[in-house]
């Protein structure tokens, strides 16, 4: 599963965010503060990180991000409507160039109907739509935990190589 450190990927977001003046926030549900954890872990991080929003439960979205209880009525708070709502929410609150987000279930039940191990990341910016990637993973809870984390930390610097965050 992970096939590099996240804090190695964590130095790689910093170094990119500080070269090109971005600034970043988290909204998290199914990782609960780990990715950012890895993020606060690089000395610096207070140079382009601006916070973290831990929603865990459907209420705390709603309450704390003010996520569309439309939204999580029809889709569900594991979705990728929810974490592209969740990602474009924080974005918004913290005033940021972007935002990550995550919202899954890590097991070890069926949550929703939906299986052990669905994940859905979220990526918003100030121009453009909130991009969303699903992961079926299929660790245990810890496992999947970490393995969401370090995809969102994954997903976040494939973007910027790939242009979207400049």
């Amino acid at each position: 599963m992970l096939n590099d450190d996240p804090l190695s990927l964590a130095v790689r977001v910093q170094e990119f965010f500080k070269k090109k003046g971005l600034t970043l926030s988290v909204a998290e549900s199914c990782t609960g503060g780990l990715i950012s954890h890895y993020i606060t872990a690089v000395p610096g991080a207070s140079g382009f990180f601006e916070g973290c929003a831990v929603t865990y439960s459907t209420h705390a979205k709603v309450r704390m991000l003010g996520v569309s209880e439309g939204v999580l009525g029809s889709f569900g708070a594991v979705s990728a409507e929810t974490a592209a709502e969740m990602a474009g929410r924080a974005r918004a609150l913290l005033d940021t160039d972007f935002s990550l987000s995550t919202t899954g279930n890590l097991g070890p039940d069926a949550l929703e109907g939906k299986e052990r191990g669905l994940v859905y990341i979220g990526l918003a910016s100030r121009t453009g739509k909130p991009q969303v990637i699903r992961l079926d993973l299929r660790g245990g809870r810890d496992e999947n935990k970490q393995e969401a984390a370090f995809q969102a930390l994954k997903f976040l610097l494939d973007a910027a190589k790939r242009g979207m965050l400049e």
